[in-house]
């Protein structure tokens, strides 16, 4: 393994239920309607995917342009004020960077993930970030993790993966990843996909020692 590539929500930050928040609130100030499935159906999602699917699907009355700028600029708003960092998650990628490069491969829009590096101070530890909005499509496809591994100038066969979603763990799974599981607590991942993992981690300072770290 030459490189490590963490995502965002739900591996770094506890974000899933602020993104759920949001759109929800959003989707009904714009005469939507919110459907049962509609959370887990834009996890992984790019930005273009899940502000079509609010409009298209739950019948915003906006365009998918205007209501992907409301809902992200309220997520930076809500996560510079009170960054939702999960414990563990600073001192295990800088654990990691100090013995391979890392990156950020992240369905949420760059501003949020450059919002997220400068509250941890990680900024100069994580050599690459990108969200899929960058790429193409959005998680699980492999797009996001394919462009990485190239940023990192490292085969994706090489790289491990960090995931805690069902579309994530299949985008990192599909561009041939080692992929580590640390599965979302409020949305957990589908058991056979989460059968596909490397290895299922219960917390993220649990990294450094799935990785042979010390080896």
């Amino acid at each position: 393994m030459d490189a490590v590539v963490f995502d965002l929500d739900g591996v770094l930050i506890d974000s899933e239920r602020t993104w759920d928040e949001v759109r929800r609130a959003v989707v009904a100030e714009h005469g939507g309607r919110w459907l049962p499935e509609a959370t887990r159906a834009m996890l992984g999602m790019s930005t273009p995917e899940w502000a079509a699917y609010l409009v298209n699907s739950l019948g915003a009355l906006t365009t998918p342009e205007r209501i992907a700028q409301e809902v992200t600029a309220r997520m930076v708003r809500r996560v510079a004020e009170d960054p939702p960092v999960l414990p563990g998650a600073v001192d295990t990628v800088r654990t990691v960077a100090a013995r391979w490069p890392v990156g950020i491969a992240s369905s949420a829009p760059p501003a949020l993930i450059d919002v997220v590096l400068r509250a941890t101070g990680l900024t100069d530890t994580v050599r690459v970030t990108l969200s899929s909005e960058q790429v193409g499509a959005g998680k699980p496809a492999p797009d996001v993790y394919l462009a990485a591994a190239k940023a990192l100038s490292v085969p994706a066969r090489e790289c491990a993966a960090v995931e805690d979603s069902t579309n994530g763990l299949r985008s990192a799974l599909a561009a041939g990843m080692a992929v580590y599981a640390l599965p979302n607590r409020h949305f957990p991942p589908d058991p056979e996909v989460l059968a596909e993992a490397t290895a299922v981690l219960d917390d993220i300072s649990d990294l450094p020692a799935a990785l042979r770290l010390d080896d």
